[in-house]
């Protein structure tokens, strides 16, 4: 993707390959927020950041260069040529035109994998409102304070409190399920930042050693922080469509375009329900 780095920050030439709201409103993150001009805002690794657009042009608003080379170049996957992938994924699977063809610009951000681990965690049995107040509740009370917002708290932070002190959040039985994440990864009985190299199989067995991860938070985990792009997730969303619209999509035939065309898959078949 061309940029350049103005007055204005980070300028993003991507016609149509970064689409900000099938980007932030797809399912994989929960801490983006649309605001009433129509650009999105968030807390990344402890930053605040909005990003908006201009026609053809994604603008990260105020950050420079050094910023862009060693935080937004890799988050929002810059380098990575998606409209190229979307293009793959229908050759594979020529099913899945249908989605493809209706949405376009969906870009797999690469979150931290704890964040990542714990906001799929909290999306158990949950809507995508309910859990942004819960991820919204967690950092609040237990984040730092940026200034502009609050920062994801760490594991290491987490792993110190009991299940009692989250109730603050109304997580219900998903509080015991976070402690337990958390002093897994804290004490390294589960390595996230190796995980990021180790076979998929390998890595999904790991996460489901932790209390109420299952395959799907796992393959979550796996696509939306340690940016394994093979990874598939399916939840009811997904049997549903793969039942139905999409019965002609195997995930396994899609290779690295799994991770895509799952995000194509779910944001279609919410959008169209």
């Amino acid at each position: 993707m061309e940029y350049k780095i103005t007055q204005r920050g980070a300028e993003l030439y991507a016609p149509v390959e970064f689409d900000l709201l099938n980007t932030f409103e797809c399912g994989q993150c929960f801490r983006w927020m649309k605001a009433d001009d129509g650009a999105y805002t968030s807390i990344v690794k402890g930053r605040f950041v909005r990003v908006y657009r201009e026609g053809d042009t994604v603008i990260i608003d105020g950050t420079d260069e050094e910023t862009f080379e060693t935080l937004w170049r890799e988050y929002f996957d810059i380098d990575t040529d998606y409209e190229a992938l979307r293009q793959e994924m229908v050759g594979l699977c020529p099913d899945l035109q249908k989605a493809a063809g209706k949405l376009n610009g969906i870009r797999i951000l690469r979150q931290e994998p704890w964040e990542a681990l714990c906001s799929f965690i909290i999306s158990q049995n949950n809507n995508i409102p309910r859990i942004q107040g819960i991820v919204s509740r967690l950092c609040e009370n237990f984040g730092d304070d940026t200034g502009m917002g609050y920062s994801f708290p760490c594991a290491e932070r987490i792993a110190a409190l009991e299940a009692e002190d989250l109730a603050v959040l109304r997580a219900g039985f998903r509080a015991r399920y976070i402690i337990d994440a958390a002093r897994k990864c804290s004490d390294g009985r589960v390595d996230l930042e190796r995980l990021r190299d180790a076979p998929i199989d390998e890595a999904r067995r790991e996460l489901m050693t932790i209390t109420g991860v299952g395959n799907k938070v796992a393959d979550c985990t796996m696509l939306y922080g340690l940016h394994k792009m093979e990874a598939f997730p399916i939840d009811v969303w997904m049997k549903k469509a793969l039942s139905s619209e999409f019965s002609g999509v195997t995930p396994d035939s899609l290779g690295r375009t799994a991770g895509i065309a799952q995000q194509y898959i779910f944001h279609y078949t919410r959008n169209n329900e």
